[in-house]
């Protein structure tokens, strides 16, 4: 452990923790329902679970090695994840927890993502002012 590493507030380790657990579990969660939980009928095999796993991919780098930056634009691309599980919320209420129903994988969705944005943004305001500043050179 570094030096810098040693002076984090652990309240801010704690932060990025969930954050990151719950951005993985995300991941993981797309891959399962788009592969074999709910996969969206009459679609080509592997389309949706493509185009909504590749786009969590891109921050991943920086979001595992706990770049404020990379937090923030994980953020900003979780709000459509957010957005989509609160209209399959919406519209699949009727349904309730029946079998073959996305409520379910909807609404830990839109938890997850709720949780990555609200622990997101307190890592980045509080780790922002805890964290070492290096000097702007030019």
């Amino acid at each position: 452990m570094t030096d810098e590493a040693a002076n984090i507030p652990a309240r801010i380790v704690m932060l990025r923790r969930v954050a990151l657990g719950s951005y993985l579990a995300l991941l993981a969660l797309t891959v399962l329902w788009e592969g074999w939980l709910a996969p969206v009928p009459n679609s080509p095999p592997g389309f949706w679970l493509a185009v909504k796993s590749i786009p969590l991919l891109l921050p991943l780098f920086g979001v595992l090695h706990g770049k404020p930056r990379s937090y923030a634009w994980a953020s900003l691309l979780l709000l459509l994840y957010l957005t989509e599980g609160l209209v399959l919320l919406w519209t699949e209420r009727a349904l309730g927890f029946a079998r073959g129903s996305a409520l379910p994988w909807a609404l830990l969705e839109t938890l997850l993502t709720l949780t990555f944005i609200v622990a997101a943004a307190l890592y980045i305001r509080g780790g922002a002012a805890s964290l070492p500043q290096k000097p702007i050179s030019g």
